[in-house]
């Protein structure tokens, strides 16, 4: 904003200043051309009074004059009439004014902080400690008197200084008529009286001749004083002193005055520097005379009082200008220019190199330095005494004078009896309600006084009031003249009235009444609406808007200037609109987004002032150039505003803003703002049309072009497309190859796959297992987890390791935010290598080779370090996101650094007109070579305390890999690997393993999330089947035997190792020759599958591993992922049970001490035709338990088949057995008992892969859940508290008790399925496991479903448990009863009325503890109460006994029964009642009974 050093009242004044002129003799213009100067060029830097001065107003009053300053000037002469506008010149020189006045580049910078945004602006005149958004918040009174700022805007001022000066002389107004005369004579005339004579009268025939309208002078009688010059170096001075006495007798002593110059001699003190006052005030004339060279500006173009004379132009002419005409009157307009305006200094040198005499400061420093040359300090005093003589003595006392007459003359013709001043004050002292308007006269500007009308003598009397600072005299007379201006309808001179009266309201010290604004508002509306005077009105808005902002009103100032722009100047609307912005930005309540908008207005105007000739009417280049460079001036309105609009969500705000910016830094030079400022619109989500968008590209592209340049090495950053760098995907090595005929390749990582954390951590656990068993159970501290494809979400941290041979394949995503397509050419990865420090080598270690500069010059890339893949042609659609894979592939080990991607970029041919010849030449020159970064930023940091409190990242490398040494390289291929299964159906697949690197692999295991699903055998059991695939298409998985006995009649038997098929870590070994397998080679194995238990789609996961045979390498190992999905789907459901059988002991002599055991199998088809599944055969079951055999199948119906079809269902029953003792000794224990009880014509061998296999898997499993099961119950029951005692006496009692009822006997049913597909009948095999572990509990093949477990509530506080009670169902079990007996026997009723018959109770202790035995014969009520006599039969003898059993012991019993007639009875009415002997504190508990015991009574 526009600010003062001095203050508002002293710049006021400044502006109204008593004028006086200057003639000169020829002899006094040489003597003053020694110093380079005319005589009022001279006195200019003196011109202020240092001291006060003191008038007398009409009433004797004395009035104090402070601070007052004069304005000497040459008479100019001039015929032509003052225009209402500013001439071409005028505006010309003004539009000189503002572009001198351009901020440096690089001018210290002032943040201001208002509301949420903080905005920059130059500051390169003032600074300040603190921002001047901080002065608003003061007092009222503050503000008006403070005087720090740092925004100021050097070049209005400028423009304001200069167009008050350039305001012509007007008839309405005399403030800037001339009061005085200097008459200037040299001593060394030979009759200086007789020059003196003819200046007098010259200055009168100028005056009262009528031939010319300027100058204009205040009053007829112009105060004439007379100077006599004297040069010290060359002059008399007794005679001067003779001359100057004739003068005080001649002209008094208050009218003239010897002034004594020159005294320095140039042959003393040549060097010493003396100071330069005039350079500042001369500045301007070397700016003002290149005027002269317009043709357009004659001889009787408008010329005004602040100007130089034609003699003027020739001593400056003289000096080294002497290509300026010396008859040309050069335009009078005065520059005062600021301290950053002396780049514009050699503006005259015009034949001469414009750049040069416009920048070169030399040239005006040599003008500068030789400014009062013969002048010393003395002389500067002398002078600065003449202009204080001259005032005091001379103008003070004349303008008191005329103040007296005009009064006096006024009361006279109003025929008042006191002064104007007293009866102004009893008219206008008052409190008068202000006028609101002025109505439109009839005639505007028409009305002209004579020279003596009433009005103008009191027009005069107040102007020259406010000349003298006389503010309350001057408001009066201005509102008495004012009234009778409007009475008249003369409404200029109203307006003139108006304003100064507002004008001398705001000056008048104490402020008696306040500042009448709206008397400017209506001068400013009379100017330019009635008398169409748009420089009066400028002036006026000027003075109001200056004043106002002085009393912090800034929305009325910012309204004010607002309402003063126009289309007649863009120069000046431009600057006002400028100023309103920063009136917004000042306001107590910032208003920032006014602000910018009136910034961007501003911006606006200022580029149409750049842009518009004809308001210039001039075709000199030079003032073409300048004018040009007002785009500067935009330029910055434009930046400024943009700080406001910027991330605000304003985005067609922004793209208009960036679009202006790019277009005027590429008009004014500069490329590189222009490339960034295009560059903002398209990186940003636009949401511009495609059209415009389109429009957008062109220009950044052109300008782009032109930035770089043909010869250009170095590559520059592209806007476009924008890249997605968190997203970049880096894979290291080979791309999965495809499946090849009937083979399925592995499906690895690929970057098709989208990233799972869980599988990811699934896989890691995998690996983690596989390690472990190849280093002995023990994981090293250096494993890390293979990462071959890496990702925002993975582990970052660490260097990547690739391979040499291998590629690197980089996936970068790109993003068009564009609605227009775009085609990138040639598109590549950018990277770095440094080679590895290896004696070896040819090159020096440690060498760095980059693609960047070869890309950037154009040539070929470095194929022997890193092979770069390039894309030649690359489209994206409107708004697309699309993904480019780039590959390298490194020939050499070392550091390789990825660094960003290089390409052409340009905009895709739309519509036909792009199929012509020429639109494909201009689209073929509207293409840019460019790169973009590729910077990953880590992730945050958030570990330590500093971290947390500031926003830290980490590091990201996986665009670093680090290039390793040769590595084995595995590819797997599966044969006949099905998709879809039956649950638990066993099916025979192949895989072969081939090594396609140069590297021996060696060490390869597998291991998998389903164990059970697959195996490849063992060298013990694997049966001799088929090893290729065309040779078993018929043949079966299992090894069969052909048998003629009857089915189920024996049992066979086999003792098998678990070491032979399991193996304890859960990863398999794959068997192949010799463990290595050399580059080039591949084998092939069989692999057996079984279905899931469960129906659905099952994802299994294979992990295998393999090791290079050279170690020490900084890759340990690899590993290949393979996944697959199996569909199983429903096929038997099988359900056992078992219960102790009732056979008599000499009818089951081998389970005698345990008692027989009956299994019973439920079979069921669930299958629902699935797969075109037929029906089911049950064909083999086989047991396999460490304890446990089946002993035979009972078939009572004698069916040689079991066949099941869709929702049958089928009962087997086994009798099954203890192991003979010999087979569990102490050497054996971890070997099983495979039983086969085949129900058909061959035998399956169980024992032998794949079924003993998939058995030993699947208990391995179960057994693997059951422990995790326990071990979480332990834990549980570990962090409870309660009495250890009683919790271990309670878990003996279960124990003993489960002990008596455990089984453990495992059973596999093997069954073959007739399945009919494409007209050919199948046979599919498989085998269920059933698992037996408690007597009396069934078990099944199919998974239960898991429960959801209820809500707990929390508790706080730890509660004792509750006792464990051990449940009834196993205490009832540990003695095991047999009744023997006849089934039949015949007693003669009629001899003998009683018949006795033996029967044995045998009692069997099934726990390996001793137990207490009770047997009570008696029967039992309902009641409970013992009955001696049954109605049927009764126990004769004992009925009573109480026993002991040791420990599986078996004790048999006599007892006798007595029967009363013959019938069927049940002998099952013993009641057995047991309890452990060492729980003294138990009761007895019932045993179980077996079922009834029936025995027929015959009659003979």
């Amino acid at each position: 904003m526009a600010q003062c050093v001095q203050s508002i009242q002293e710049f006021v004044q400044d502006s109204f200043v008593p004028m006086v002129a200057v003639l000169c003799s020829e002899e006094a213009l040489r003597v003053t051309r020694k110093n380079n100067l005319n005589f009022a060029e001279l006195l200019r830097p003196f011109c202020r009074l240092t001291s006060e001065g003191h008038i007398r107003d009409p009433n004797n009053q004395v009035q104090v004059v402070k601070n007052l300053r004069i304005c000497v000037n040459n008479v100019v002469t001039s015929p032509s009439s003052a225009s209402t506008s500013l001439s071409p010149a005028q505006r010309r020189l003004l539009n000189e004014v503002v572009l001198s006045c351009q901020p440096q580049e690089g001018a210290v910078t002032s943040v201001t902080t208002a509301g949420n945004y903080e905005l920059n602006f130059s500051d390169d005149s003032l600074n300040a400690s603190t921002p001047w958004y901080s002065v608003w918040r003061e007092t009222l009174s503050e503000i008006k008197t403070s005087t720090i700022f740092t925004v100021t805007t050097p070049w209005f001022e400028a423009y304001r200084e200069n167009f008050l000066q350039s305001m012509p002389a007007s008839d309405h107004e005399f403030l800037n008529h001339y009061l005085a005369c200097l008459l200037v004579v040299s001593s060394t005339e030979e009759v200086p009286v007789e020059q003196f004579l003819r200046l007098s009268q010259e200055q009168h025939r100028i005056q009262h001749s009528g031939e010319y309208t300027s100058p204009k002078w205040f009053i007829p009688n112009t105060l004439k004083y007379y100077v006599l010059l004297h040069d010290m170096s060359e002059g008399n001075e007794q005679r001067a002193e003779t001359v100057y006495e004739d003068m005080k007798q001649r002209y008094g002593s208050q009218g003239c005055y010897l002034l004594k110059m020159n005294s320095r001699t140039f042959s003393a003190g040549q060097d010493e520097q003396m100071p330069d006052p005039w350079c500042q005030y001369l500045h301007k004339n070397i700016l003002r005379n290149q005027d002269t060279l317009d043709e357009s500006l004659t001889a009787d173009s408008v010329a005004v009082e602040n100007s130089i004379c034609g003699a003027d132009v020739n001593s400056t002419s003289s000096t080294g200008k002497d290509e300026v005409s010396s008859n040309l009157q050069s335009h009078p307009l005065q520059l005062d220019s600021s301290s950053s305006s002396g780049n514009l200094h050699a503006l005259a040198a015009i034949n001469t190199d414009l750049k040069k005499g416009m920048r070169d400061p030399d040239s005006s420093n040599q003008a500068a330095g030789s400014h009062g040359a013969c002048l010393t300090l003395n002389d500067h005093d002398r002078i600065r005494q003449f202009i204080q003589e001259f005032t005091f003595r001379g103008l003070l006392p004349h303008i008191e004078k005329n103040i007296r007459q005009l009064n006096d003359q006024l009361v006279s013709r109003k025929g008042l009896s006191r002064s104007l001043f007293t009866a102004t004050k009893k008219w206008f002292g008052g409190g008068k309600a202000p006028e609101k308007s002025i109505s439109e006269p009839k005639s505007t500007c028409g009305l002209l006084y004579p020279p003596e009308a009433p009005e103008l003598q009191i027009r005069k009397m107040a102007d020259l009031c406010f000349l003298v600072q006389h503010y309350e005299l001057a408001y009066s007379c201005y509102h008495t003249a004012k009234k009778d201006f409007v009475s008249d309808q003369a409404m200029l001179y109203a307006a003139g009235a108006l304003e100064m009266a507002a004008v001398s309201a705001f000056l008048q010290g104490g402020a008696p009444r306040p500042y009448p604004a709206h008397y400017m508002d209506t001068a400013i509306q009379t100017y330019r609406d009635v008398c169409k005077n748009m420089v009066l009105a400028e002036r006026c808005a000027l003075f109001s808007a200056e004043i106002l902002k002085s009393q912090g009103k800034y929305s009325e100032a910012a309204t004010l200037l607002i309402k003063m722009t126009s289309e007649d100047s863009d120069l000046r609307s431009a600057l006002l609109l400028e100023q309103a912005a920063h009136c917004f930005i000042n306001m107590r309540n910032p208003m920032v987004r006014k602000f910018a908008f009136h910034m961007i207005l501003a911006g606006h105007r200022f580029s149409k002032a750049g842009q518009n000739k004809e308001e210039y009417q001039t075709t000199n280049p030079l003032v073409v150039k300048q004018s040009g460079e007002q785009r500067r001036h935009a330029l910055r309105c434009y930046c400024q505003a943009m700080q406001v609009y910027r991330e605000r969500g304003w985005s067609l705000a922004e793209d208009h803003i960036n679009f202006t910016i790019g277009r005027q830094s590429f008009t004014l030079g500069q490329p590189e703002n222009a490339v960034a400022a295009f560059r903002q619109i398209l990186v940003s989500d636009s949401r511009q049309t495609a059209t415009q968008q389109g429009a957008f590209l062109r220009e950044y592209l052109y300008v782009h072009k032109n930035v770089m340049g043909p010869n250009e090495i170095s590559l520059a950053q592209l806007p476009l497309p924008c890249i997605h760098a968190s997203a970049t995907r880096v894979y290291f090595g080979h791309e999965r190859r495809l499946a090849e005929g009937e083979k399925q390749a592995a499906t690895h990582v690929s970057l098709d796959q989208e990233f799972d954390q869980d599988l990811s951590a699934m896989w890691c656990s995998l690996e983690e297992q596989l390690v472990a068993s190849a280093n002995r159970g023990v994981i090293p501290v250096s494993f890390q987890p293979t990462q071959c494809c890496l990702n925002s979400q993975t582990d970052n941290l660490r260097h990547p390791l690739a391979v040499v041979e291998e590629p690197v394949i980089v996936e970068v995503t790109f993003r068009n935010p564009l609605k227009v397509s775009l085609a990138l050419s040639s598109l590549s990865l950018l990277w770095w290598f440094t080679t590895d420090s290896t004696p070896s080598k040819e090159k020096a270690a440690g060498e760095t080779f980059t693609n960047e500069e070869t890309c950037a010059v154009g040539k070929s890339h470095k194929d022997d370090v890193v092979t770069t893949e390039v894309i030649q042609d690359f489209h994206m659609g409107p708004e697309e996101t699309k993904t480019a894979r780039l590959r390298l592939l490194p020939h050499r080990t070392g550091q390789l650094n990825i660094v960003g991607v290089v390409y052409n970029l340009s905009a895709a041919p739309t519509g036909k007109s792009a199929e012509t010849e020429a639109g494909q030449q201009d689209l073929d020159v509207l293409v840019v070579w460019g790169k973009q970064d590729l910077k990953i930023r880590g992730p945050r940091l958030n570990l330590t305390k500093e971290d947390k409190m500031v926003v830290r990242h980490g590091p990201d490398r996986r665009l670093e890999p680090i290039i390793t040494p040769p590595m084995p390289l595995m590819e797997v291929f599966f044969l006949q690997f099905p998709t879809a299964l039956l649950c638990g159906e066993i099916r025979k697949a192949y895989v072969e393993f081939c090594n396609v690197s140069g590297v021996p692999l060696c060490g390869l295991r597998v291991a998998s999330t389903h164990p059970d699903f697959f195996t490849f055998g063992s060298q013990a059991t694997t049966p001799l089947t088929p090893v290729s695939p065309s040779s078993a298409e018929n043949c079966s998985a299992y090894k069969t035997l052909a048998v003629s006995l009857q089915p189920g009649s024996e049992s066979t038997e086999m003792l098998v190792s678990a070491k032979d098929f399991s193996q304890p870590s859960g990863v398999m070994e794959i068997p192949i020759e010799g463990g290595t397998l050399q580059p080039g080679e591949s084998t092939q194995l069989p692999l057996w599958l079984r279905g899931p238990d469960q129906e659905g789609v099952h994802e299994i996961n294979f992990l295998f591993y393999y090791e290079s045979t050279e170690k020490g390498l900084k890759i340990s190992h690899r590993v290949l992922r393979h996944t697959v999905f199996i569909c199983a789907s429903r096929s038997l459901s099988v359900q056992a049970s078992a219960c102790r059988s009732s056979v008599p002991p000499h009818h089951s002599v081998e389970d005698k001490g345990c008692g027989g055991t009956l299994v019973f199998i439920d079979v069921e088809n669930i299958n629902t035709s699935e797969g075109g599944v037929r029906e089911f055969h049950i064909v083999q079951v086989s047991s396999s338990s460490r304890h446990w055999r089946l002993h035979k199948y009972i078939n009572p119906n004698k069916e040689k088949d079991c066949k099941l079809s869709s929702r049958e269902r089928a009962k087997l029953c086994f009798r099954a057995t203890r192991c003979k003792p010999h087979q569990t000794t102490s050497d054996d224990l971890e070997k099983y008992t495979f039983v086969d009880l085949n129900l058909g014509n061959e035998r399956i061998i169980s024992s032998s892969t794949p079924c003993g296999d998939f058995f030993f898997r699947c208990c391995r499993t179960s057994e693997f859940k059951q422990v995790d099961l326990v071990s979480s119950m332990t834990g549980s029951v570990t962090k409870s508290q309660g009495p250890l005692s009683v919790e271990r006496r309670d878990s003996d009692i279960s124990d003993i008790a489960k002990k008596c009822n455990e089984m453990d006997l495992n059973m596999i049913i093997i069954w073959k399925a007739y399945v009919v597909e494409d007209n050919k009948q199948l046979i599919l095999e498989g085998q269920l496991h059933v698992a037996l572990q408690t007597m009396g509990k069934p078990a099944s093949s199919l998974t239960p479903k898991e429960e959801a477990q209820e809500m707990v509530l929390l508790k706080f506080k730890s509660e004792l448990p509750p006792p464990v009670s051990p449940p009834s169902a196993e205490l009832s079990q540990l003695i095991k009863t047999n009744l023997h007996y006849p089934e039949t026997y015949t007693h003669p009723f009629v001899q003998d009325s009683l018949c006795l018959v033996p029967v044995t109770l045998i009692l069997s202790n099934c726990s390996l503890a001793q137990v207490d035995v009770v047997i009570d014969l008696r029967h039992r009520n309902t009641n409970g109460e013992s009955v001696e006599v049954h109605g049927s039969f009764s126990w004769v003898g004992q009925t009573q006994y109480r026993l002991q059993l040791k420990a599986q012991e078996v004790l048999g019993l006599t007892l006798r029964a007595c029967f009363l007639r013959p019938g069927v009875y049940n002998l099952n009415t013993p009641r057995v009642l047991a309890k452990l002997t060492d729980q003294s504190g138990m009761s007895e508990t019932s045993q179980q009974t077996a079922g009834p015991a029936l025995i027929i009574i015959n009659n003979v």
